[in-house]
């Protein structure tokens, strides 16, 4: 029988979520939490996505597989007594044996965050920038995004992905204030390090050293060094992962 599990964490003190054989990892710490509770050390948690160091999720789904009926609302208020305090289950579900956390999902949603103002209230979850930033041009590269399918620019170098293709559905720059901006970015799917490098790239053009053909020439040209950096985990939140209605 298969399970899905919805659930958030602050990513601060994590290696990522996959299982790292040199430190902690969200991976890790849920799955030895499932395994105490049904007892059963063989349990495995398979992940919607792999979040890296540092990185927060809102909302991550995940599934794992037993041969008994569970109690669902009595397994999430079980793990909520034992996960650490920067984790979260919000609920457990039975579903059908063929969805899978990853390969089912059809829509993935990150949130980047930025301040453009001193303000030691946000800077362990938004990243400062030093910098006037041109909102309206980096709104008008992100649009552009939408019109390509191939992100190998984007993608962390030697990195394991079969295809440097995606789908994205939207990517744009919010306000939260007066100083403060959020980026969100949904796709089907993203690559290794994909957010962080984007923003890195966007960065730039808002600061008027990259044009916006500049930034059509970096997607283009399909290899990670024709990208702007990659903006540190800490500013970078999983808001969502979503299926088919019918789950």
């Amino acid at each position: 029988m298969r399970y899905f599990i919805t659930f958030s964490y602050d990513g601060t003190r994590y290696h990522g979520w996959q299982i790292q054989p040199n430190g902690i990892s969200v991976q890790e710490v849920l799955q030895q939490s499932l395994a105490t509770i049904l007892r059963l050390p063989q349990l495995e948690v398979v992940g919607a996505g792999r979040t890296d160091a540092g990185v927060h999720a809102r909302r991550m789904v995940a599934h794992f597989d037993v041969s008994q009926e569970l109690d669902v609302s009595q397994l999430a208020y079980r793990l909520n007594r034992i996960l650490p305090q920067d984790m979260s289950v919000e609920k457990v579900a039975r579903v059908a044996d063929t969805l899978h956390a990853r390969f089912s999902a059809t829509r993935r949603t990150y949130h980047y965050y930025i301040h453009t103002s001193k303000d030691p209230f946000v800077r362990q979850y938004s990243y400062h920038v030093h910098a006037s930033l041109d909102f309206a041009l980096m709104n008008e590269a992100a649009a552009l995004l939408l019109e390509y399918k191939d992100f190998g620019s984007f993608c962390k170098s030697h990195s394991d992905a079969k295809t440097t293709l995606c789908h994205i559905y939207s990517a744009q720059w919010h306000p939260q204030g007066p100083h403060s901006w959020y980026f969100e970015i949904s796709a089907n799917r993203f690559l290794r390090n994909m957010v962080r490098a984007v923003v890195g790239t966007l960065i730039e053009v808002g600061r008027h050293r990259l044009t916006l053909e500049g930034f059509r020439r970096v997607i283009e040209k399909g290899t990670r060094t024709a990208a702007g950096e990659s903006m540190p985990g800490h500013a970078l939140f999983l808001e969502s992962v979503e299926y088919d209605e019918q789950i």
